[in-house]
C-alpha cells in the first residue's frame, strides 16, 4: 500500500498533524512502524507488542477519538464540527522496548471525504455496472465539493466577523487616543497659565 507520508518520533515523543474538515464528513487513517536496529543500520518491522495511540481533537478541543492500536493499524473518525481537527500519534513503547535512544518510523496515509469509499467493494457489494459505479463516483464527489464549499462559507463569515471585531477595536481605541490627546492638551494649557500667573508674567 502506499503511504502519503512518514515521519520519525522517539520514544516518549507525540507527533500532531492538522487537517481542516467540513462537517459530517468520513476521515480514515492507516499506519505503519518500523523501528530502528542500531545492528542492521536500517528500520525493521516492528513487533506486534509495539503500538501507537492515537487521539483525535474536534476544533473545540474535545476529544472525539482515543484508543490504542498495533503496529499497524486503522482508524476512522467523522467529524460533526467544521475546522481544524488535530490528529496525534504516540508510541506505547516504555524503555525496555526502546532502551537505546531507538527511534520510529512511521508511514502514515489520512483519507478524507470520497477518498475513504472503496469503490471496487461498492460495485461488487451492489453489483453495479461501470456506468453505475462511475454515477455514484460522481455523485460522491459533487457531495463532497459542496460540503467544502460550505465549509469556505464558514470560514469566510467567521474571517469577517473577526475583521469587523478588529476594526471596531481599531475605531474605538483611535477615539481613545485622540481624547487623551485633547485632554492632556487642555491639561498643559491650564497648567502652563497657572504657572505665568503664579510668576506674573502675564
Amino acid at each position: 500500500m502506499f503511504y502519503a507520508l512518514y515521519f520519525h518520533i522517539g520514544e516518549t515523543e507525540k507527533k500532531c498533524f492538522i487537517e481542516e474538515i467540513p462537517d459530517e464528513t468520513m476521515v480514515i487513517g492507516k499506519y505503519r512502524t518500523q523501528l530502528w536496529d542500531k545492528q542492521m543500520g536500517s528500520f525493521l518491522q516492528t513487533s506486534p507488542g509495539l503500538g501507537m495511540h492515537v487521539e483525535i481533537k474536534d476544533p473545540d478541543t474535545k476529544i472525539i477519538l482515543s484508543r490504542q492500536y498495533g503496529s499497524d493499524g486503522r482508524f476512522t473518525f467523522t467529524s460533526h464540527t467544521p475546522g481544524e481537527h488535530q490528529i496525534c500519534l504516540h508510541s506505547n513503547s516504555t524503555k525496555m522496548a526502546l532502551f537505546a535512544g531507538g527511534k520510529l518510523r512511521v508511514h502514515l496515509d489520512i483519507q478524507v471525504g470520497e477518498h475513504t469509499n472503496n469503490y471496487p467493494e461498492i460495485a461488487a457489494k451492489d453489483k453495479l455496472t461501470e456506468l453505475q459505479l462511475r454515477a455514484r463516483q460522481l455523485l460522491d464527489q459533487v457531495e463532497q465539493i459542496q460540503k467544502e464549499q460550505n465549509y469556505q462559507q464558514y470560514r469566510e463569515e467567521r474571517f469577517r466577523m473577526t475583521s469587523e471585531s478588529t476594526n471596531q477595536h481599531v475605531l474605538w481605541w483611535s477615539i481613545a487616543q485622540t481624547l487623551i490627546l485633547i485632554f492632556t492638551g487642555i491639561w498643559q494649557l491650564k497648567h502652563l497659565k497657572s504657572f505665568f500667573e503664579a510668576k506674573k508674567l502675564v
